[in-house]
């Protein structure tokens, strides 16, 4: 294809690839985190893990339970993940120091702590390592328009 601009001069047709734009900014972050995910039509992550695909953005899925959302597998155990911008925990506090370190390992910009997950350690932990505690509902996030607002 020849491109030619107002003076008749031939344009070199610019060639860019997401691959090449993705190797050229190695620090973009793009996905979501769900990290207790569930099957269960029912739980508020299964729902906002449904919210999010609707919005258009990438999601990852962990939890405990063998299944799938909205054609997505969800992962068991720790999974090593790259470009995670934002975790969103459905996880209660009880359970979240077995995830400690391996939060701070993915290195999000942000962790939403949804209605229940609170917990002033974790957040304390975040905050010493770069990464902002959200004390937020995904949920009213998405339906209110900040959760992209807040985004990279």
């Amino acid at each position: 294809m020849i491109i030619r601009n107002e003076r008749k001069e031939t344009l070199r047709p610019l060639r860019c690839s997401l691959r090449t734009l993705r190797e050229t900014n190695l620090d973009m972050k793009s996905s979501t985190l769900v990290l207790g995910a569930t099957p269960n039509p029912q739980r508020y992550a299964f729902i906002a893990t449904l919210r999010l695909l609707a919005a258009g953005q990438e999601v990852e899925l962990v939890g405990i339970k063998k299944g799938e959302i909205g054609g997505l597998s969800i992962q068991q155990g720790q999974p090593p993940l790259e470009n995670i911008d934002t975790v969103t925990l459905y996880v209660g506090a009880r359970h979240q120091p077995a995830y400690y370190d391996y939060l701070l390992s993915l290195k999000p910009r942000r962790v939403i702590f949804n209605p229940g997950t609170e917990n002033p350690e974790l957040m304390q932990l975040l905050r010493e390592n770069g990464i902002e505690p959200v004390i937020a509902c995904t949920l009213v996030m998405l339906a209110s328009g900040e959760y992209t607002q807040h985004a990279a």
